[in-house]
């Protein structure tokens, strides 16, 4: 009569030396994608964190030397910042630009602008806010 093992061949089914490099790369892996999610967190924190104004134009008004441009301004209660707006005529040349700063404790602001062109300006483009 002859017995049948019951164990199996030694190394054939046990854990290898690969068992070791998976283990490996997968906590480097881990550690790599943390890192990422945390930077990509980082950067979009400080993003959104530091646009403090905004604006949109919401109508315009263009007459021989000038533009009136009415921005709707939103930004942090106390910040102060301002925003750049330019002019351009038919044929597309830039007729004017200028900064308009905005302060105090409002959150919302209202107003209308004249920005001083060099002929007829044809538009009146919001061009971006900056805090500071």
């Amino acid at each position: 009569m002859s017995t049948v093992s019951t164990r199996p061949p030694e190394g054939r089914y046990g854990r290898s030396s690969d068992a070791r490099a998976d283990r490996t790369l997968k906590v480097v892996g881990g550690v790599l994608g943390v890192l990422l999610l945390a930077l990509v967190g980082y950067f979009g924190y400080h993003y959104v964190g530091q646009n403090k104004i905004s604006a949109e134009v919401i109508e315009f008004d263009a007459v021989e030397d000038a533009v009136h441009v009415h921005l709707e301004v939103r930004k942090d209660a106390g910040a102060t910042g301002y925003c750049t707006v330019r002019s351009q005529s038919e044929s597309g040349a830039e007729v004017g630009r200028a900064d308009f700063r905005f302060d105090g404790d409002e959150t919302r602001i209202d107003k209308v602008v004249t920005l001083r062109t060099t002929a007829r300006g044809t538009t009146a483009e919001l061009l971006g806010c900056h805090a500071g």
